[in-house]
This record gives structure tokens, sequence and C-alpha cells, in this order.
């Protein structure tokens, strides 16, 4: 059971400190470009209220029609307003670090056990591949056709968007280890044609692109994003083969030949 305990160990301790460095990039690189796009979509949500409003100006007739009927539109954005969120500040970079935490955590697991059945990272620069390994995995490959968005920003159907992005991962895991465990032509071919596919059938897309977000903002977050996230696989990669090589040494004990 040692194997187990200290392969979980490691993970939460790489994932603790990938996590705060992504929170801290998060903070400095992100937080205020989003904070820009709200500024955006709160103006394009006060310029929708205040649409009903000229409407009604046209004739007596009119007012007195709309005012028998519900303001839905004006419901739906009070019902937004009242929704729950982290106030500004530092109450909202709490969150903010604690959800990096969680994430750091939860993808160090994945590198770790993965890396694991594969027998193991022995050292950090091993680490280093397996991280960018998981940033194409996790972050390249579904950004190339769902990138990062904005507040305010249209997007397709949130269950087709989110099955497309797990198919996008399952299948580009699945290409990389068939090309670079495998190691032979046939299935490097085939671990290429399961990277291409989904990008091939085309990512669920809105059905209109309007936004009142400047274009430069958006293609400014996408690079901060995709930066930030390749710093993130970095580190944790790193971190993970440097701690697995401190507790579990450089030798080829791993979950595979445990269960051997």
């Amino acid at each position: 059971m040692s194997i187990f305990r200290n392969v979980v160990f490691v993970a939460a301790l790489a994932g603790l400190v990938a996590g705060v460095v992504l929170a801290a990039l998060q903070i400095f690189a992100t937080d205020s470009l989003i904070l820009q796009a709200e500024v955006y979509e709160k103006a394009g949500e006060a310029q929708d209220q205040k649409a009903p409003a000229a409407t009604t100006a046209a004739g007596a007739e009119n007012m007195s029609t709309m005012a028998m009927a519900p303001d839905t539109t004006a419901s739906a954005h009070e019902h937004d307003r009242e929704a729950w969120e982290p106030a500004d500040g530092l109450e909202r970079y709490a969150f903010t670090v604690f959800a990096n935490l969680v994430t750091g955590i939860g993808f160090a697991l994945i590198l770790v056990v993965a890396s694991e059945f594969a027998g193991g990272i022995v050292s950090w620069r091993q680490g280093l591949l397996w991280g960018l390994a998981g940033f194409a995995v996790f972050t390249l490959a579904p950004g190339l056709g769902l990138p990062p968005e904005l507040p305010a920003m249209p997007s397709g159907d949130l269950t087709a968007r989110q099955l497309w992005w797990w198919a996008t991962v399952a299948a580009t895991a699945g290409g990389l280890a068939l090309i670079v465990f495998r190691r032979s032509a046939p299935f490097a071919v085939l671990g290429l044609a399961l990277i291409v596919a989904p990008h091939i059938i085309g990512a669920p897309q809105p059905a209109s692109y309007e936004t009142s977000i400047p274009e430069g903002l958006h293609h400014q977050f996408a690079v901060a994003v995709t930066v930030t996230n390749l710093v993130f696989w970095v580190v944790l990669g790193a971190a993970a083969g440097a701690l697995r090589a401190r507790f579990l040494g450089g030798t080829g004990e791993s979950l595979r030949s445990s269960f051997a």
C-alpha cells in the first residue's frame, strides 16, 4: 500500500505547487481581462434594458399594451443580478486560489497515475515531457476548436461542447500514447488520425458570433490563458518528477509493477 500512498502524496504536493503558480499567473495575467470583459457585458445588459423602454415611447396605445404584459427581459436580468458571485477584491482572489489548488491536485492525480502505469517519472526532466503532454491534451488540442471565452461572448450548446471537449481530450491522449509508446509506423498513423479526427468533425459553434467584446481583448485573453496553462503544466510535470524521485526514488517501482 505504500506505493499508492506515496503516489497520492506526490500528486497532492505537486498539484498544490502548480496550483499556487497558476493562481498567481491568473491574478496578474487574466483576471484584469475578465474584469474588462465584464464592463462590456454590463454595458450590453444596460442597453438591452433600455430597448423595451424606447419601444414603449412609440405611442400611448403601445404603452398601455406593454404595461399589461410581464417584462420577462427585466426579470431575467434581475435574476442574473441576484445570483451569488464572489465580491471583487480579496474574496474573489481567495476563491480563485482555492479553485486553482483543487484543479492542480486533480490534474496532478491524473498525470502521476498515468505516468505510473507507464513506468513512472524518474526525474524532473522527464516530468517536463509529461507536463508538455498534459498541456497538449487538456489545453492545446481542445483550445483549437473551443478557444477560451470571456463573459458576454457567444457559445454553442453547452452539452455538445462538453462532449466534444472530452472526446478531444481522450482522442489526443490516446493518439499520443500510440505514437510514443508503440513506436511503429502503423500505430503512429493511427495515433495521428485520432488526434486529427475531432478537429475534422469540428467543435460546436454558436448560431451567431455577434458580441460586444472587442476582438483584440478576446485575442489577448486567449493568449494569456494558453501561456498560463503552459506554465502550469510545465511546473506540474517538473514538480511531479522531482517529488517522485525524492519519495519513490529513480527506480522502476511503479503502480504497473505493483500489479504485476
